[in-house]
């Protein structure tokens, strides 16, 4: 994808969007966070390399290109564009003289192509019908950009070749077409216009001025060490001031008021664009419009100078002044007489890359893949490097973008991830606490229950010897409390097997609402729920799942008692409600009760093995936990929250079908 004149360093680009936000052409696509050029549509203006602050785009090197010029045979000529005294704000003069001791063999002022360029403008702009506005076409970025993305404007461009190629095509006419010309400039674009077919054969090579400063340290060359000289000849006349916005106009004697309509300048990235879309658009009537896609060629991507664009413009007008006064006018205007003959045309066709504009129905569906469901979710807040939402979709569905571009949705996803995260290692805490008591209650419930057998059978032989005996003074209710006491740990012991029990699910298919109305009716009938009042809600008839039907009704008989025993001191009317109801590809049985709800201090530990609140002797704390492990042999889930009113709510959910032909063993609930 990357084969141009810019692409992408791999390990610098950072996601931050600046060189998707700052592109004029779009030329940039996001793949895997990386934000990577695409050649076919880049106009290499080289704007964003101005504005990655980590590096992260570069330019194609030709540095070693041009030392294999040097050490050819045959002479070599070296074209300098005139914004080179912003970038050698020193003594410009001593720049010549370093391109010399390079190995050039002259040093010539591109400015004197400027000047050829100047005069076919004044001839283009005088025979001018006014029908359309002519664009200038000095500027390779602008020419790119139009034939690109507005096709239907290529034949308004200028056809006249830029200041380099004119130079260029006269030194291979006066000089001979062996002559290997090396152009040295502020301009990535111009590496790509040399690679046109029609003009490509008037220059060997384009360095920029960063270049050309790799290149005097490599061969050891200080330009401040170095003795001024002058170009070599032709020399420039007012051609020099072309880096300037309106210099064309100014070389070619035409007029650039303020308040004349048919003449239009503009300079800068978005004042361009801004213009040729009112041109394409057919609000524009000038006559003539000179387009400089940066703050003029002063601020190109490659100006390689520390000096702001004030200082950067008064080194040019300072060099200008000065040189203008020693150009040997008569010898000046004696060369642009000998390239009369010298064709400086050119065409330009449309190569558009505009993609097709995505339907509404796949923007919308590309906004809500990124949570943007109504106008009130488009922040537009441009962290993606689009100026809107809308225009990420748009960009998205073209197969500019990724939808992951977006920061707020981004944050939102990280958001989500970091809570299911924290509920997976909740959930991993709890199966690891009901795996290690379900360990140790599995060894310890076989060697507690055979006491047990024996207080309880003893204790009962010795309340039946006592009865026969008589005994007006046997601890008859001592006997009782005796066995009252070793029957609840036989209960408690008898819980902990089923906690800790390591059996496949019986599976079968079961009517779930049947289910729960008998589980209900078994708890009705316990005198101590006598003034509770058990309210159903089935949203179906029927409600068929797959499940182990016995574990199930332990798992609901725990959660209603457990209801139950939350209301024991409301006051008012005591409402236990159960609802069964289908949510998506599950069953949901939701139990509500009016008691005091669950203290926020307790929501890590309701599920905790013999972690209760009951009164002592009311509860073992096993309950819960045992619904747990059940819910999870089920890979269902069970959560709780409490109600707004009073109370809490129980959420079961249990999908409808099991995984069939595998079998389900608590192991497998600790790996999910």
């Amino acid at each position: 994808m990357e084969t141009g004149v810019i692409s992408t360093i791999p390990d610098r680009c950072k996601r931050c969007y600046s060189c998707v936000r700052e592109c004029p052409a779009k030329a940039i696509k996001v793949v895997n966070g990386q934000a990577l050029v695409m050649t076919e549509r880049c106009v290499a203006c080289g704007h964003c390399i101005k504005v990655c602050s980590q590096g992260a785009k570069r330019m194609r090197e030709d540095v070693d290109l041009v030392e294999r010029i040097l050490e050819g045979e045959g002479e070599n000529v070296a074209i300098v564009a005139p914004s080179f005294a912003a970038s050698f704000p020193g003594e410009p003069k001593r720049v010549t003289t370093a391109i010399r001791d390079l190995g050039f063999d002259k040093v010539v002022e591109t400015a004197f192509g400027a000047d050829l360029v100047s005069i076919a403008y004044h001839d283009l702009y005088a025979e001018h019908d006014s029908s359309k506005p002519i664009v200038a076409s000095p500027c390779p970025a602008i020419n790119n950009l139009v034939q690109k993305y507005y096709a239907e404007l290529a034949p308004n461009l200028a056809p006249v070749v830029s200041p380099m190629i004119a130079l260029g095509r006269f030194i291979k006419k006066k000089w001979g077409a062996d002559r290997k010309v090396v152009f040295f400039g502020p301009c990535t674009a111009k590496k790509l216009e040399i690679e046109e077919e029609e003009v490509g054969d008037a220059i060997d090579a384009v360095l920029t001025f960063t270049e050309l400063k790799t290149l005097f340290a490599k061969r050891g060359i200080d330009v401040a060490e170095r003795e001024p000289s002058e170009f070599d000849q032709p020399r420039a006349g007012l051609g020099k001031a072309f880096p300037l916005a309106g210099g064309l106009l100014k070389s070619a004697s035409i007029s650039g008021d303020t308040l004349d309509r048919e003449i239009v300048v503009v300079e800068g990235k978005q004042k361009a664009l801004e213009l040729i879309q009112e041109i394409a658009e057919g609000n524009i009537d000038a006559s003539l419009v000179d387009i400089l896609f940066c703050e003029g060629c002063i601020s190109g991507p490659a100006i390689e100078s520390d000096l702001n664009y004030y200082s950067r413009r008064q080194k040019v007008v300072d060099f200008v002044r000065e040189d203008l006064n020693r150009t040997d006018k008569k010898l000046w205007k004696s060369h642009v007489y000998n390239a009369r003959d010298l064709d400086l045309t050119r065409t330009f066709e449309g190569k558009s890359q505009r993609r097709p504009t995505p339907d509404e129905k796949t923007i919308r569906e590309i906004l809500a893949r990124t949570n943007k469901l109504s106008e009130e979710d488009q922040l537009n807040c441009g962290a993606c490097g689009y100026h809107t939402c809308r225009e990420h979709a748009v960009a998205v569905a073209k197969g500019l973008g990724e939808e992951e571009m977006c920061l707020p949705f981004l944050i939102e996803e990280l958001q989500s991830a970091y809570d299911n995260l924290h509920t997976a290692r909740e959930q991993l805490h709890q199966a690891e606490k009901l795996a290690s008591i379900g360990q140790l209650a599995a060894g310890v419930a076989h060697e507690i229950n055979n006491p047990l057998g024996a207080i309880m059978m003893y204790a009962s032989l010795v309340k039946r010897t006592l009865a026969k005996l008589e005994c007006q003074n046997a601890p008859k209710e001592d006997l009782e409390l005796i066995v009252k006491e070793a029957q609840r740990c036989k209960n408690i012991v008898a819980n902990l097997l089923n906690f800790a029990r390591q059996g496949r699910l019986n599976l079968s298919t079961f009517d779930l609402n049947e289910l729960v109305e008998e589980t209900l009716k078994k708890t009705r009938i316990d005198p101590k729920y006598g003034d509770v009042i058990f309210e159903t809600k089935f949203e179906s008839p029927r409600m068929e799942i797959e499940g182990d039907r016995e574990q199930l009704e332990q798992t609901i008989a725990n959660i209603l008692s457990n209801g139950a025993d939350a209301m024991e001191t409301t006051d008012g009317e005591k409402r236990l409600t159960t609802t069964v109801r289908r949510e998506n590809d599950g069953a949901i049985v939701e139990v509500e009760d009016c008691g005091c709800g669950v203290p926020e201090e307790n929501f890590g530990k309701i599920f905790t093995p013999f972690f209760t609140t009951k009164k002592i002797g009311k509860g073992a704390g096993l309950g819960l936990a045992i619904v747990y492990g059940i819910v999870k042999m089920h890979r269902g889930q069970i959560r709780f929250e409490n109600r707004e009113e009073a109370g809490a709510r129980f959420i079961l959910e249990l999908p409808i079908e099991q995984r069939k032909n595998k079998p389900i063993e608590e192991t497998e609930i600790v790996a999910q």
